[in-house]
């Protein structure tokens, strides 16, 4: 066989530990992504220990015929240890570090065990893909492959249980990850109850050899698959979250912004355009240069025109948010226009000798309403008027 699931479940593992490398170098004191991180390597050394072309090697270059097999069930250990540890640290508590020690204590007792079973156990003859089957019935062999498979079948049935049940309490993106990560764990689980089922049919003197060489490994690629992607879906998701808002709240300010080019050209108050960079940073780069032409049109705000815009718009029986949103678009065109002409008869038109402004055109109020609604940039050009809440509603 040439171990092409395990190579590629190892890859896909080794893959999700890559992602979450930077951000453990960052934080490498959050016990939490220390734990992921180790879960995922394991996982991956797992499946790489396991295919027949690693087994070979290792026997080949240790001298040792089967030592491949205790060091895939060891790593097997490992994995199933850090996956408790990771639910453990998920669900939090008063008690986490105490209990994750008395998981790592527990399977630290496996692990010896497995090395002194497989120390006593006598088994000569090379077995690269059916070794749990051909030395079912060996003496202390056998204990090893059965302590090894009850270990990984608790580990990934508790997984499995306190998942699903947690799954229930959680929205978003964190129940999407523990429904996957769910699924993968009894996958999981289905790989060690058939390799328990074949090694029991052995001691019946029935071979059920294909069952732990075709299903076995095909559920275990399925699980590392699901398992990965469960971990790695509370991570990701709240950032592919934020760039998608991002992207839509850029999208939103782009008539804004267009009303604001000419202004922001003539004076200089736009800064580079960013390249190859991510949403959040081109929706920053977009709010600053709509915050600097707005601090520049700072003195031809209007607020009699916001004042009376508003109560028009209020009138019309729409809601106050987009009332707000319209009076701040026409009081925004008509700084950018009076700005613009410099015309000293388009003074603030409360006051002496100054002239109504200019309505705005309704194809110019509606973008720039939709821009300004729902955006922070209401709130600060509200600032720089003096108009507060009470006063827009009086």
């Amino acid at each position: 066989m040439s171990g092409l699931i395990n190579y590629l479940s190892c890859g896909l593992l080794w893959l999700g530990m890559l992602v979450k490398a930077p951000d453990l170098i960052r934080h490498w004191r959050d016990p939490y992504l220390r734990v992921i991180c180790v879960l995922l390597a394991l996982a991956g050394a797992c499946f790489f220990l396991g295919a027949p072309p690693t087994v070979g090697a290792v026997n080949r270059l240790s001298g040792v015929p089967n030592l491949a097999a205790p060091l895939t069930y060891a790593s097997i250990t490992a994995y199933s240890a850090s996956s408790q540890v990771l639910i453990v640290y998920w669900r939090g508590g008063p008690h986490v570090h105490r209990t994750a020690r008395r998981w790592i204590v527990a399977y630290t007792i496996v692990l010896v065990g497995i090395a002194v079973m497989f120390a006593l156990g006598d088994t000569p003859v090379e077995r690269r893909t059916d070794f749990d089957t051909y030395y079912a019935t060996t003496p202390f062999t056998a204990e090893m492959i059965v302590l090894y498979l009850a270990g990984h079948l608790a580990a990934v049935s508790v997984t499995t249980v306190s998942s699903l049940r947690w799954a229930r309490q959680v929205h978003g993106w964190l129940r999407a990850g523990l429904l996957t990560l769910g699924v993968g764990s009894l996958c999981g689980a289905g790989y060690s109850l058939t390799k328990l089922a074949a090694v029991v049919a052995g001691w019946s003197g029935r071979d059920w050899t294909k069952l732990g060489t075709t299903v076995s490994p095909a559920a275990a690629g399925l699980g590392a698959v699901l398992i990965v992607v469960g971990v790695l879906i509370p991570l990701a998701g709240p950032r592919l979250t934020q760039r998608r808002q991002a992207r839509r709240t850029y999208a939103r300010l782009e008539p804004l912004e267009h009303e604001l080019d000419e202004l922001l050209t003539r004076r200089a108050l736009r800064l580079p355009r960013p390249r190859f960079s991510s949403p959040a940073t081109r929706l920053v780069w977009r709010q600053t240069s709509i915050h600097n032409a707005l601090g520049h049109l700072d003195a031809f705000f209007d607020r009699a025109l916001y004042e009376r815009t508003l109560e028009a718009a209020a009138h019309t029986g729409g809601a106050p948010e987009r009332a707000e949103a319209t009076a701040w678009a026409a009081v925004v065109a008509a700084a950018v226009a009076e700005e613009r002409t410099g015309d000293p008869r388009l003074a603030p038109a409360d006051e002496p000798g100054g002239l109504p402004h200019p309505a705005p055109s309704t194809a110019l109020l509606v973008p720039i309403a939709d821009a300004l609604t729902r955006s922070p940039l209401v709130a600060a050009a509200r600032v720089r008027t003096g108009t507060t809440e009470g006063s827009t509603r009086a």
